[in-house]
């Protein structure tokens, strides 16, 4: 093969991938776009609340439909999503309804590496992004603990743990430091391994009915706190 063929081959090669890339909706901007357009904008006096996160928001809404029925909440959970995926989403999921208050409960997949590793400070510092943007736009901001987790029954051997202890910390003093509510879920839920139990979670990740209804009364008061 010529030289130039060579070259032209490797140019082809490569947009091939990067029209591949493009289009991939990686953050999934997909999953609410629809539902988003259709809902209306914060009524008078409406106290609008965004549950940001993973997997274990939408399945509090999947799990616990009663929780979330009349009442201003918006739950905008995709499962297996990590920090960067939810600030690439972030304007269109929380910014653009126009809540009050968001609640960010994220952190656990990072740790799993579901997108690659990362470090601590890095899922911290997209916590932090979220945080900024929300302040920026006179949303209050509660950052919840990412919940216990002594193994990831899809990527075992990870020891979870530790680094989630770690992690909360940072994000306890990044919420006390900014003027943050913290949003303790770790304390309420973890067993003597500083996992989760199986009273609370079938698989020790993520919530059953009895784990959210743990949840419920700590969010709720956040919430409020929140919103004074």
């Amino acid at each position: 093969m010529k030289r130039y063929q060579c070259v032209l081959l490797a140019l082809i090669t490569g947009l091939g991938t990067i029209t591949d890339m493009a289009a991939q909706d990686w953050p999934n901007l997909k999953a609410f776009q629809e539902s988003n357009a259709q809902l209306s904008p914060p009524a008078d006096g409406e106290d609008r609340v965004v549950f940001m996160g993973n997997s274990i928001t939408i399945g509090w809404l999947n799990s616990r439909p009663e929780f979330f029925k009349d009442k201003p909440y918006v739950n905008r959970g995709i499962s297996g999503q990590t920090t960067p995926q939810m600030v690439l989403r972030f304007r269109q999921d929380v910014i653009a309804l126009r809540p009050k208050v968001v609640v960010i409960l994220a952190g656990t997949n990072d740790i799993a590496g579901n997108t690659g590793p990362s470090t601590l400070e890095m899922i911290a510092d997209n916590i932090k992004s979220m945080a900024e943007l929300a302040r920026a736009n006179g949303i209050k901001v509660v950052l919840s603990s990412t919940l216990p987790a002594y193994d990831y029954p899809w990527k075992p051997g990870l020891e979870p743990a530790g680094k989630i202890i770690a992690l909360n910390k940072m994000i306890k003093a990044y919420a006390k430091e900014e003027g943050h509510i913290y949003l303790d879920y770790f304390s309420a839920m973890a067993d003597e391994r500083n996992g989760l139990p199986k009273k609370f979670a079938n698989d020790e990740v993520h919530p059953t009915k009895e784990g959210y209804q743990v949840m419920e009364p700590l969010v709720e008061k956040a919430i409020a706190k929140a919103l004074e």
